[in-house]
């Protein structure tokens, strides 16, 4: 079968009557998550992986994992959508992405053209999800027989890969990143070891035996460390809602973007690829790339309408374009994929390789829907414009018990343990505490996805060596990914010595 014929059968999935509702609520709730300041992408799809599992509760596990996954999907990329919202109207960044969208979008809303720089986020968006959903469908396949080839030391190096990039990306202080990543894979040892069967860390404490719930980290440290903060720093905006004006851009708006939004969804597709780049990095190298090529660098930070439409189109291009290493190679490129590949292990589809051939339905279904979900927004997002204005205003007193109740119900659905409410509370004051001293979450996140399966690697790879350590190096593309690791490492640590400041913060 070609891969038309596989997009076909995804299409039939996706187009089925609860996929399509399901796709629908996800960007739905991914829209109101990008545009509700302090959520973000990574907290919402956190937040609702316990809602899809009650959801999805009487359906076949294959229905299920589909249905689940294009939901959570949707709330993804809807999110990135929905973050531009704020950063234009009230130079709020819903999420990190948004934040170079505050520079200029922000600009054209005091001057009146709300309406503008929001729809043009929204046409910039559509555009580069069609763009990283092309890149998808092509790159899939290639990618992931390529994958195949992989034994467990290409495995246990490319994720270490993927560690370091998330790691060597995150906030300003590495130290502080490689910390986090430390503590995630520390806290991915406890429990019953897979190999020897020796229990490790559990204290003798039953509920301990199978390790730490992911989703309970995972919507402890984002969902509820963002509720703690709310309520220990009363934050009252006395933001200004700007007006929003003419919805449908003007032709000469068109003309000045068109441009910009095809080089930020390319450059952003090929940066979202990378592992630990995310659409933070793409939205700042797609801004800085557009004032570099200005004729008039000069209007950017004044209410430039290119200053909207490439960093816009390179964060939505940049989500999709993070799917292709979750999908095909089980690396999730940010924080979000992580959480997306947790998701996925949770109904027992193994992100990966093998995931085209275990699980045709379940990828190439995402993949449909991913252009439904864009579409869907794109229709949504026009017309909606001005109603997603009012969400903004949504106190925190009404904001926050819901949070907190979604956050329980969920755990408590998923691990029906009393235990695991302690341990959501602790993790959201940690969450809350990390935050505030500046130490980055998303690679405490990812060390306790990836830890597990570096260690199975680990020692599978030298179990077929007899312990010999050389046959990571001995093996070319175990070699390669090594290297790249190091110099992951080691590049901004060069450059911080000689002065350059590189600090990038992760995208969430």
């Amino acid at each position: 079968m070609g891969v038309m014929d596989f997009l076909i059968q995804g299409f039939q999935t996706a187009i089925q009557p609860q996929n399509l509702f399901f796709a629908f609520i996800g960007v739905l709730i991914g829209t109101a998550v990008g545009v509700l300041p302090g959520i973000g992408p990574m907290s919402g799809v956190a937040l609702l992986i316990p809602v899809t599992a009650t959801l999805t509760g009487g359906m076949d596990p294959s229905a299920a994992a589909t249905s689940s996954i294009i939901l959570l999907a949707g709330v993804y990329y809807g999110a990135m959508y929905g973050g531009s919202t704020t950063s234009i109207l009230l130079n709020t960044p819903g999420e990190s992405s948004s934040v170079v969208t505050t520079i200029d979008g922000y600009q054209m809303a005091k001057q009146g053209r709300a309406g503008s720089a929001l729809s043009i986020a929204a046409i910039g968006s559509f555009f580069a999800g069609i763009v990283s959903i092309a890149g998808l469908v092509l790159l899939a396949e290639p990618l992931s027989e390529m994958a195949l080839k992989f034994g467990p030391a290409e495995y246990f190096s490319l994720m270490l890969l993927g560690l370091a990039a998330v790691s060597g990306l995150a906030g300003g202080s590495i130290t502080k990143a490689w910390m986090m990543t430390a503590t995630g894979l520390l806290l991915a040892t406890i429990g019953i070891d897979a190999v020897s069967g020796v229990a490790r860390f559990t204290y003798d404490i039953p509920v301990l035996f199978g390790g730490l719930e992911f989703l309970t980290v995972a919507v402890g440290l984002f969902a509820l460390g963002e509720v703690f903060k709310t309520i220990l720093h009363k934050e009252e905006d006395g933001e200004k809602i700007a007006k929003v004006g003419r919805v449908v851009p003007t032709r000469s708006d068109l003309k000045q973007s068109a441009a910009p939004i095809a080089r930020g969804s390319l450059l952003g597709f090929f940066i979202g690829v990378l592992p630990g780049a995310g659409a933070t990095l793409a939205s700042f190298f797609s801004y800085i790339a557009e004032k570099k090529l200005s004729k008039n660098p000069e209007k950017f930070g004044k209410g430039a309408i290119e200053g909207v439409a490439a960093p816009e189109s390179a964060n939505n291009a940049a989500s999709g374009g993070a799917m292709i290493p979750l999908l095909t190679l089980g690396i999730p490129g940010s924080g979000t994929t992580a959480i997306l590949m947790g998701a996925l292990i949770m109904y027992n589809v193994q992100p990966g390789p093998l995931l085209f051939s275990d699980h045709p339905d379940v990828a190439w279904g995402l993949i449909a829907s991913m252009f439904i979900g864009n579409l869907m927004l794109l229709i949504l997002n026009m017309p909606l414009v001005k109603i997603f204005a009012k969400i903004i205003e949504t106190p925190a007193k009404y904001l926050l018990p819901i949070i907190i109740a979604i956050s329980v119900f969920g755990v408590y659905a998923v691990q029906a343990t009393t235990f695991d409410l302690f341990l959501l509370i602790g993790f959201g004051l940690a969450g809350y505490l990390l935050a505030q001293n500046d130490y980055p979450l998303a690679p405490l996140v990812l060390g306790l996805v990836l830890g597990p399966m570096i260690e199975n690697n680990m020692r599978r790879a030298l179990t077929t060596s007899n312990g010999d350590f050389t046959v990571f190096i001995q093996q070319p593309i175990s070699a390669f990914f090594l290297v790249c690791s190091l110099l992951w490492i080691l590049v901004p640590f060069i450059l911080r010595l000689k002065g350059k400041n590189v600090v990038v913060n992760i995208e969430g």
